[in-house]
């Protein structure tokens, strides 16, 4: 029990020292949406596409989904593969974009 209450405090002050811009953001697509440079992304935007992430993808779409923001070949790439897995995933990201976009802004 100890030990878990010590990992969580340096677990809280590791993240209280990433910096001001991602404060109160998380998730990868959450701090993907505001690393990626883009004039829109604010805390509240980034964090209701998170929210809307976390809702419809799982953690490995999520991962994938991240490096889109600052590769976009990297979606264009995915788009145009025609495996089963990717296809199945473009899917899903793509019924993550049309939620995030109902929903967010």
């Amino acid at each position: 029990m100890r030990i878990r209450q010590v990992m969580a405090v340096v677990a809280a002050l590791a993240l209280a020292g990433c910096g001001g811009s991602t404060r109160g953001v998380s998730g990868d697509i959450g701090l993907a949406c505001m690393a990626g440079g883009r004039e829109a992304a604010n805390r509240t935007l980034c964090s209701c596409v998170q929210g809307v992430a976390s809702q419809t993808l799982s953690a490995a779409d999520q991962r994938q989904a991240a490096g889109f923001f600052s590769n976009p070949q990297q979606a264009q790439d995915v788009k145009a593969s025609d495996t089963p897995a990717n296809e199945a995933f473009w899917d899903r990201y793509d019924a993550f974009a049309d939620r995030a976009r109902s929903q967010c802004g």
